[in-house]
């Protein structure tokens, strides 16, 4: 008998023989029925039972059991479960132990971290599994869009000989004949090679930083969506982020409304182009509206973010940001060479993205690496490329579990996270 799923069950089916599976998620005792939630990935089912059927070789049945019901469909009364299961057999797979560590209906509060402790029982609650279906089709509107407008997807290592982005924060081991090895930070520098014959590529996998930082929105394991596109500047690549963006919120708005719901976010597709202001510009926006000690030059700290947001709301750019606060890929503007052809996404205070225009000329990348203190014969592999006729090129990296903060709505990267990882979370 084939299996069949709790959105599949109606009228079509009524006075059908069929099987569910999945885990009981409520039990109500009335006289000599049992009114029984039996929960699947789509959904629940209400299906009524002799008690005797709730008892497996001598032991009950209790919640969070996994199950599989046979019996025949039929009305039901219910207001939510217009059709129900009447049962002929109750199979127990597993019996659920109790006490459970979390109640996974959400009807008993748990902090986050016992939610944590027990992420596989955590995603029993339907508004936590949405989160994960929001962030699947997230992923799959990604690639549709991306391969669209001729991207490629692209595998880089993971684990690598130098620092991708020229700083500190990196995960090192001996494995190699005791050679320094690294986790990577990202893939720029193979994303930026592979323009010289791709053209368009673009990755999504995961990262690490040795970050010891203890915030809502920082982990030392992340998922980042990066393009890189040969012949493209910051602009042009600025609009296929915004482009992307809408489109997530186009889809997400108009076939996921189940899943938004249970998360509680009412999202707004935002309007092209997205609004941009340079740095220089948000610099005097923090003197002038909101009296802040800082100058040309400064990088934006938390606090500066965090008054910037409450002026701008929404998505936005900050671009043009002052050469020597950028990677040393990143290209200088060629009429004040202070500044470079860069930006960054935000949203409200939360920085999601940042890219730009690439030096694509090898002895100027050189110059760069020396004017920021590293060493240019650690690059050899990378500089290299940059003698073969390197094309112009630019891209950008986005954070997808910062995006899915603010789809989902909510201010703590955790939880749109299946199994994070910080300073403080090595298991489960």
């Amino acid at each position: 008998m084939e299996r069949i799923y709790a959105n599949q069950l109606d009228e079509s089916m009524l006075g059908r023989e069929v099987e569910v599976a999945g885990w009981i998620e409520d039990i109500r005792e009335l006289g000599a029925i049992n009114f029984i939630i039996v929960r699947d990935v789509t959904g629940g089912i209400q299906v009524i039972a002799d008690p005797s059927m709730l008892v497996s070789n001598g032991i009950k049945i209790t919640r969070q059991s996994s199950v599989k019901v046979k019996g025949r469909v039929q009305r039901s009364r219910s207001v939510n479960y217009p059709f129900e299961v009447k049962a002929e057999s109750i199979q127990a797979y597993s019996i659920a132990k109790h006490p459970l560590p979390i109640d996974p209906t959400g009807r008993v509060n748990a902090s986050l971290d016992a939610r944590l402790d027990a992420r596989a029982l955590d995603l029993r609650n339907p508004s936590v599994a949405a989160i994960f279906k929001l962030r699947h089709h997230t992923l799959q509107i990604i690639r549709r869009v991306l391969v669209e407008k001729g991207f490629i997807e692209v595998n880089t290592p993971k684990i690598i000989g130098s620092a991708s982005e020229g700083g500190a924060n990196l995960f090192k081991f001996s494995y190699f004949n005791n050679r320094q090895a690294y986790l990577a930070q990202s893939p720029q520098l193979y994303k930026e090679q592979l323009t010289l014959a791709l053209d368009r590529v673009f990755e999504i996998a995961s990262y690490y930083r040795a970050e010891k930082s203890h915030t809502t929105r920082h982990l030392n394991e992340f998922v980042s969506v990066d393009v890189e596109a040969a012949y493209m500047d910051a602009d042009d690549v600025m609009r296929v982020a915004e482009e992307l963006i809408v489109e997530v919120f186009k889809e997400l708005k108009s076939k996921c409304s189940k899943e938004l719901d249970l998360v509680g976010s009412n999202i707004d597709v935002p309007s092209l182009p997205f609004p941009r202001m340079s740095y220089v510009q948000v610099v005097e926006m923090l003197k002038k509206e909101h009296g802040m000690n800082i100058e040309v030059g400064d990088d934006l700290g938390d606090h500066a973010l965090r008054l910037l947001g409450e002026s701008m709301k929404g998505f936005y750019f900050i671009v043009d940001w002052p050469t020597n606060l950028k990677p040393f890929y990143i290209h200088e503007r060629d009429d004040d060479p202070r500044f470079s052809y860069s930006f960054d996404l935000q949203y409200g205070a939360l920085e999601l993205a940042s890219g730009g225009k690439r030096q694509h000329d090898a002895s100027r990348l050189r110059k760069r690496l020396v004017e920021q203190g590293l060493d240019p014969e650690d690059f050899r592999d990378h500089l290299k490329v940059f003698e073969w006729g390197m094309p112009p090129h630019a891209g950008w990296g986005l954070g997808l579990d910062r995006l899915m903060m603010v789809i989902c709505n909510v201010k703590n990267v955790r939880e749109v996270v299946l199994y994070p990882r910080d300073t403080e979370r090595l298991r489960p």
